[in-house]
Order: C-alpha cells, then structure tokens, then sequence
C-alpha cells in the first residue's frame, strides 16, 4: 500500500538521538518516525543520500507502518558486539553495553589511523569475546586489504572481513589472495544489481540491511537468491528500525551467523526504554516508540521541515521501489 503524501506527513515524527561515540562520522542520528495502520517505521536515509538512493528507506518505513509483517521463524535473534574505532583501551566499556554477546563486529580502516590501531583494537576485543569479524568500510585497496588481513590473523582468526575494498572487483581479487572469508555490504545494498557481487564469486558472506533494500520483504527476496550465508545489520537504526531488522532475521530460513542489530547501545537516548541482550540475543517483535521520549527527542524545527521536504522528494519515486532483482 503506497500511502498519500498528507498520510505519511500526517504521522511524521522527526527525532535526533545522541550518540555515545562517533560514528560513521556523526555524533548525532537523525531520522523520521511514521505512523500507519500496521504499526510505526522508520525513515533513516543518511542525510547526504539523494532521493534516488534514501526512497528506498522511506519505502521501508512504508512497508513497516502500513503493510501486514511477514510471520517468523524464531523469537529470539542472536546479535553481535560493535565496536567503533575506539582506542583498545576503551573496548571494554563498548562491550559492556552487549552482554553475553559470542560475536564482535570490529571496525577498522578508519581515516587517521593506522592497521597497529586496529591490531590493537582486534586484539583488546579478542581478550573478551570468542569471536571476531572486522569491516573496513571499503577502505583499503587490495594490496592493503591483504597485508590487513595478515597482520590481524596473527594472533587469532577472523570469522570474515567485511567489505575490504570499495568495488565487486576489488572484492574477487582479494578473495583470491587471502584465506579470511570476505562479507560484501555496501555492494550489495548501494548496487543496482544486489546480486551481481555473489555471481562475480567475489563473497562468502552477505551483509544485508533492511532500509537500504527497501523493506523486509524485499530483503527475504534477495536473501533467497544469495547462495552464501546472510546476515542482517543495522543501518545505525533506532529501536523501531532495529525491530525490523529482527523481523527479517527471524524470517529467514537459515541463520547461521549473529546479526549486526546491536547498534542501539551506541545512543544515549533512543526512542523507547534500552534493550539489553539476553545472552547475546534479542527478543523478535513490534516496537512502538514512547511518546515521552519521541517529545523530547524531537529534532528542531528546521531540521524538521528537511525531513519533510525530503519526504516530498522521495514519495513519488516510491513506486519504482520493489521491482526484485
């Protein structure tokens, strides 16, 4: 159901969550809440994404407010531990906001620091949690990505290394010099063709992400054409983004890996009650913000009225979101 432009603005709720740590090069998420008949979604389009590229995004607030969910598998969904580019000496204060987490997704490559930073970091996080997967963002070549991935399997293995190098062929050639499996993420969910990086052979993982495919639905369609295992991640959602997330997660029929849905800890404040893991896990279900919390967080006025204009630019291409690859 593609609602009318009046509707979706009719239940717009536009909200900033600080950040407990700098990410992804932002203190502070932005990002719009709707309202519909099924329930609320979540609008989160990164703020320097043009409307071709964050309708997907309002298509999967869309889908979440206004259509029936799909049925799960399973109730609870086990999360990994993110951990920024932070200094190895704060990874335990990260890690102690996921407790019982079996799985930590590291970040690496970060602009300004150096790969015995992230030794380092790799390291610190080894030293408390079993099992450890890296994401570089697409930030080294190929030659960096290799002598990476030899210096941070040399005190202990990588479950896999997502997205080393920014392009498909990067990613292929790479496969081919290093034993670490390797994740696509931002080949997948910013192509035009999501599928085109597994038939290249250039993955053994596929991070997927709800938002940027368009909705839950659209993401079990792609997952059921990936011959590799599937994780689904955040795209740094708030608790009603997560949700769906969850949901997807749930609704596939293999789960092998933990998920990157783990993301709410990294925000001070978030638009309902803080969830903490349960063994490493979180509870699958519908999430309804807390109207307190909506108030209070709400973004000002003029960040408001971009939101909205945004959604004015997005709402007529909705149509051409879903068509499956």
């Amino acid at each position: 159901m593609k609602p009318s432009l009046d509707d979706l603005l009719d239940g717009l709720h536009v909200v900033s969550l600080p950040m407990r740590i700098r990410f992804r090069g932002i203190d502070v998420r932005e990002l719009a809440l709707i309202r519909g008949p099924q329930g609320w979604g979540e609008f989160g389009a990164f703020v320097e994404y043009g409307p071709a590229e964050a309708v997907h995004w309002l298509a999967a607030g869309v889908e979440a407010a206004y259509a029936p969910p799909p049925t799960p598998r399973r109730e609870w969904i086990p999360i990994n531990a993110t951990v920024p580019a932070v200094a190895a000496a704060g990874v335990p204060d990260v890690l102690a906001r996921f407790p019982g987490a079996g799985t930590a997704k590291v970040k690496v490559a970060e602009p300004g620091q150096t790969l015995a930073d992230d030794v380092a970091r790799v390291n610190a996080v080894r030293a408390q949690v079993p099992v450890v997967r890296v994401d570089a963002n697409g930030g080294w070549t190929v030659a960096e990505a290799a002598a990476a991935c030899a210096a941070l399997t040399t005190d202990g293995p990588l479950e896999y290394v997502e997205q080393p190098c920014a392009t498909v062929a990067e990613l292929a050639e790479l496969r081919h010099l290093v034993s670490v499996p390797i994740a696509a993420d931002e080949s997948i969910r910013k192509a035009e063709d999501p599928l085109l990086v597994v038939r290249a052979g250039a993955a053994d993982v596929a991070v997927v992400k709800v938002a940027p495919l368009g909705g839950v639905r659209r993401l079990l369609d792609i997952a059921a054409q990936i011959a590799v295992p599937v994780v689904v991640s955040s795209a740094l959602d708030s608790a009603v983004g997560m949700s769906r997330g969850l949901l997807a997660a749930a609704c596939l029929p293999d789960l092998s890996h933990a998920c990157g849905l783990g993301t709410g800890g990294l925000f001070v404040e978030d638009v309902t009650a803080a969830v903490v893991p349960v063994d490493g896990r979180l509870r699958v279900g519908p999430v309804a913000p807390d109207p307190d919390r909506v108030q209070a967080l709400a973004a000002a006025p003029d960040r408001r009225r971009w939101w909205i204009e945004r959604v004015r630019a997005c709402h007529p291409l909705l149509a051409q979101v879903g068509s499956h690859p």
